[in-house]
């Protein structure tokens, strides 16, 4: 039998439908149970019945799963919908039935307490068992079937080895024989020799896979559905896996190397354990899904919440840009984001209109570009707040690496091959390297300050942020921005 590619999307939303049934199905049996357990009788409803079919209860039975789905997101369990295991699809399951019973408490239950604590517990606990055991439920009923049709090949993980020689080969071989859970299509080899130089290597005819040529691997990506690449050239230094990573990282799929290629760039990246064939990823920063959520859940709001607090003030700014010189309020300039994709950055244009008519350059403290009003606006950073709406379209996150230009990207890789990672995450209003270093002047600050880009992936976290955060706001009131 012939397999299809595995779809993340329909996957998912596989699970999404799932989990609203089992969700709406466990808040209608606790409904049942809330009548006897409550009594409900003396507020007017004299049966059962029309309890569960009143105005209020029919409108509870709408918005609670949407409600909880949006808990469900958050934990992470969305995000990678064809990796599940037993033990993390249980912890996760508990974990969000948990918040959901707490949500629902606070917002619909807790008029019906009733005094009795030990009644009030056991209608929360009631509340709590059936989340756990009808959505896990559904939960475990979807993975079973996925786990099946992966054993029986109905469905394949295809994969591409970037690479053409013994060790491509071996990694080839490797996925062939682990009998692993996942069926793996590994549709070809990709021949680096154009890339790096030296003699192209026969293929060992007993693979009978295609060889493409490097400045090919676009086009096979897209004609063939590619799940993940997997890095396995013969050797690799950090400027070559940089060089690899530049056309890989757009592509927007995983990007694995085998973990004896390990060197000061992938040294500290997270290790993925593919079912037993271990494999360094290097498109994933080392976070939590759930973090991750979280993280992008807060950019959406704080952003937005920030728009219109800060409205009165970006109001002002517009009218002083307008006044200080001729040109547009808002500059947009293009900038590159995670996966190397670009995008229009926008700020309140800070700098003459003609500010860079001989070409890019950076700006310093007595740039004669920058208008009087302008320099305010860059000492309180008030020229990057039209970036919150940058953060609400998902182009950039709250902390991140800055975002930079292309034509400073490619002087920053050739000092510093490593500054390719900050490609994995979302590039940031404020970052660990604005708080160190501010704006950069010269190519050897961008250099210094990419290394505490480097240093963030290496420590992101919800904590590392918030604390990030408070080093701005700080840097924003005393008005030490440069």
């Amino acid at each position: 039998m012939i397999g299809k590619h595995i779809s993340r999307t329909k996957q998912r939303a596989r699970y999404v439908v799932m989990d609203y049934v089992t969700t709406s199905l466990a808040f209608f049996i606790f409904n049942i149970f809330r009548f006897n357990m409550l009594d409900l009788e003396h507020l007017g409803y004299d049966s059962l019945w029309e309890f569960i079919f009143s105005d209020k209860l029919i409108i509870e039975q709408g918005m609670v799963p949407v409600a909880c789905l949006a808990i469900y997101w958050i934990s992470g369990y969305y995000n990678e919908p064809l990796r599940k295991s037993r033990l993390s699809e249980l912890i996760t399951t508990v974990g969000s039935a948990l918040f959901c019973t707490l949500l629902l408490f606070f917002a619909l239950l807790i008029n019906d307490t009733t005094g009795v604590k030990l009644l009030d517990y056991e209608i929360l606990l009631t509340l709590f068992g059936l989340l756990v055991i009808f959505v896990y439920a559904g939960r475990r009923i979807l993975t079973r079937i996925t786990l099946r049709q992966l054993k029986e090949r109905r469905w394949l993980y295809s994969s591409l080895i970037v690479g053409h020689g013994p060790k491509s080969r071996k990694v080839y071989r490797t996925l062939k024989e682990s009998g692993s859970v996942w069926a793996y299509d590994v549709i070809g080899f990709v021949d680096l020799h154009s890339e790096f130089g030296g003699s192209p290597i026969e293929i060992d005819a007993s693979e009978g896979l295609p060889v493409w040529k490097w400045d090919q691997i676009e086009e096979v990506a897209a004609n063939h559905e590619i799940d993940q690449f997997i890095l396995a050239p013969e050797a690799l230094t950090d400027d070559q896996l940089m060089q690899l990573l530049k056309p890989l990282f757009p592509l927007n799929k995983p990007v694995k190397i085998a973990p004896d290629t390990l060197s000061f760039v992938t040294g500290n990246i997270r290790l993925d354990d593919i079912h037993a064939v271990p494999f360094i990823d290097l498109t994933s920063p080392r976070i939590s899904e759930y973090q991750r959520n979280v993280k992008r859940t807060l950019d959406v709001l704080l952003s937005a919440l920030g728009l219109i607090i800060a409205s009165p003030v970006m109001l002002v700014a517009a009218i002083g840009v307008k006044l200080s010189s001729p040109g547009p309020v808002v500059y947009r300039q293009e900038r590159i984001g995670k996966g190397r994709r670009a995008f229009k950055i926008l700020k309140f244009r800070s700098m003459r209109n003609d500010a860079e008519k001989d070409g890019p350059r950076l700006s310093s403290d007595n740039d004669s570009r920058i208008t009087d009003w302008g320099r305010i606006m860059r000492k309180y950073r008030i020229d990057e707040l039209p970036q919150l709406w940058n953060i609400i379209r998902g182009e950039m996150s709250l902390v991140g690496p800055r975002p930079e230009r292309l034509y400073y990207i490619e002087q920053i890789v050739e000092r510093a091959p490593y500054y390719g990672l900050v490609f994995q995450v979302q590039p940031g209003l404020t970052s660990w390297g604005m708080v160190k270093h501010g704006y950069a002047s010269t190519i050897e600050e961008m250099v210094d300050r990419s290394q505490y880009d480097l240093l963030y992936l290496n420590n992101m976290s919800l904590t590392t942020d918030f604390k990030i955060m408070l080093h701005t706001i700080n840097t924003v009131i005393k008005g030490k921005g440069k």
